[in-house]
């Protein structure tokens, strides 16, 4: 995370990971505060200031809801199904997965959430252009719009934080050694 700041919103909560170059643009132009930084210093021909690490927005900014939020991509429909066929439940390597629309496209299936799903590369051929009741094969699971956000591992090291940034990240982690 070299280089890296946590921009906070204004009630702490983790919006995203933003470059330290980024986050001294939003620091200068006031709109936010620096809550934590690390010991590396940046120099400028006139001042020398520690690279944030963590800053925080000074004004709220409302999120839109979680379903807005879960881009519709290939690997997002992957993770939802946890890289499974849903046709038959076999994990095989990721490159050898497809995607298989449930209600076909030429019978007006629709590219959605609720009709794609991961299928193994040999279940998407059985099922051809059919049904899975044509096909007679069944989901394991219906699809749906995923109301999570794919994991994104995030190490900071807040040891020698304020006790108020430790007590934020053990209530937002759950856990006592953040």
């Amino acid at each position: 995370m070299e280089g890296r700041s946590l921009l906070l919103n204004a009630s702490f909560q983790p919006l995203q990971v933003i470059t330290w170059q980024r986050a001294l643009q939003l620091f200068f132009s006031g709109k936010v505060e620096i809550v934590e930084t690390s010991d590396r210093e940046i120099h400028s021909v006139s001042i020398t200031i520690r690279m944030p690490l963590v800053i925080r927005l000074l004004k709220y900014i409302p999120q839109s809801s979680k379903r807005d939020i879960v881009r519709f991509t290939r690997n997002n429909i992957f993770l939802r199904d946890q890289f499974t066929c849903q046709y038959c439940g076999h994990k095989p390597s990721p490159s050898l997965l497809t995607m298989d629309h449930v209600k076909p496209i030429v019978k007006g299936g629709p590219k959605t959430w609720e009709n794609i799903v991961t299928a193994c590369r040999s279940c998407n051929l059985k099922k051809g252009g059919r049904t899975p009741e044509e096909a007679n094969m069944r989901l394991r699971l219906p699809p749906k719009q995923p109301v999570w956000l794919p994991f994104m591992g995030l190490n900071v090291d807040f040891t020698n934080s304020p006790e108020y940034i430790r007590v934020l990240v053990k209530n937002y982690t759950g856990k006592d050694d953040p």
